[in-house]
């Protein structure tokens, strides 16, 4: 089966497995970037094997994550599961004191029907923490999508913007009517941008810069570094995701709260960074400066690099949903991309990212590579050898 995007790009299908990381590794980089939660994982013996070796934390760090182990008296019913986890979640309150608790379910709870979203609610008016519930299973098709089902969870808790939707209308036409020409004034006047997508607090920080630089001011990220700094979410704020797995955060965005998606390739590598803040700068009425001659001093500084990897080929089998991104940037460094294998692909979400990819196959005179969702892996081999 093959889905055809427009003359050149064509998106083929195949019946594989899906070879990837369980979706609760999800934890170990989400601890760290909102400083101040808990994450519980609701699984079984085997899913707390798989964190302690896909983790490995020193003994010391005091990482902010447990297990909730269900036994088999859990999972035939015969003990009280929401007894078991107020215990646990009274020792955490006490223990770390966390701004928020994360329950990360596992296929087990999924299996077994565990009525986490009931429990959640009632626990968390009985102990005065917020509570979220995201399912980060293994049915999912890829391990980086546990971050996809945190950060919409997290957006149902995202404040309301101060402004009414009429109000918020109505600045959004003054701004465009009044401040297009007016650089100067963009910063305070323009409305809201929120960042959706965790990444390591100086890559984000950067990233604010680059836009700062271009006069648009970002209202906050999702996930914040706290989750008692989480932006305004609702009619009117304009958002755009950094990472190519968060399709499931985009449209709970735009249908439950109401933003407006701005729909950009992804920042990675300095094609992707450039064409991502070219994307966001005319819905603010901002004519983007300067960002051809940035990124061509960072294409030189990376020259020897480039050198290093100039005619050398790369084989994607697919397992993270960030394939397309790293091909289109691998091409643009001089790499030959022999095929895209991608777990699971929504075209939508990705649509400005494969147009980049288009675009850069042109600019470097190589073919368009083939795109295969679900990839058999067997059918995969038997392509590399040949």
């Amino acid at each position: 089966m093959s889905v055809k995007i427009d003359e050149t790009l064509i998106v083929e299908c195949e019946t594989g497995n899906y070879h990837t990381f369980c979706p609760i590794s999800c934890v170990s980089w989400l601890y760290q970037k909102i400083e101040d939660s808990f994450f519980l994982v609701v699984g079984t013996k085997t899913c707390g094997y798989f964190l302690q070796n896909a983790l490995g934390v020193m003994i010391f760090a005091e990482p902010r994550y447990a297990m909730a182990e269900l036994e088999e008296g859990d999972i035939s019913a015969q003990l009280n599961d929401y007894e078991g986890l107020k215990k646990l979640c009274i020792r955490i309150r006490k223990d770390r004191d966390p701004s928020v608790i994360i329950w990360i379910g596992t296929c087990t709870t999924e299996i077994i029907k565990m009525d986490l979203e009931g429990m959640a609610p009632k626990l968390e008016w009985e102990i005065g923490i917020p509570i979220l519930v995201a399912r980060a299973n293994g049915l999912d098709y890829a391990f980086t999508q546990g971050e996809d089902t945190v950060l919409a969870a997290m957006a149902h808790r995202c404040p309301e913007p101060e402004f009414s939707v009429r109000e918020r209308k109505e600045t959004i036409q003054n701004f465009l009517t009044f401040h297009s020409g007016k650089k100067e004034e963009l910063g305070e006047n323009h409305p809201s941008l929120v960042l959706f997508g965790s990444l390591p607090s100086n890559v984000a920080s950067q990233l604010n810069l680059e836009l700062k630089r271009q006069s648009i001011k970002v209202s906050g990220w999702l996930p914040a570094q706290k989750y008692t700094d989480l932006p305004s979410l609702g009619d009117g704020v304009y958002v755009c995701g950094v990472h190519p797995f968060l399709s499931r955060t985009a449209t709970t965005l735009i249908r439950r709260e109401k933003c407006q998606l701005i729909a950009a390739p992804f920042p990675i590598g300095p094609d992707g960074t450039r064409a991502w803040i070219e994307k966001i700068c005319p819905v603010f009425g901002v004519e983007p400066q300067g960002l051809e001659e940035r990124e061509e001093r960072i294409w030189e500084s990376l020259k020897d690099y480039l050198d290093l990897v100039h005619g050398k080929s790369v084989f994607f089998m697919g397992d993270n949903l960030l394939e397309v991104s790293l091909a289109r940037f691998l091409i643009r460094c001089g790499m030959i991309v022999h095929e895209i294998g991608i777990p699971y692909m929504d075209k939508r979400y990705q649509t400005a990212e494969l147009s980049l990819l288009q675009d850069t196959c042109i600019k470097m005179c190589v073919p368009i590579p083939r795109i295969v969702e679900k990839p058999d892996n067997s059918n995969q081999i038997r392509r590399i050898r040949e």
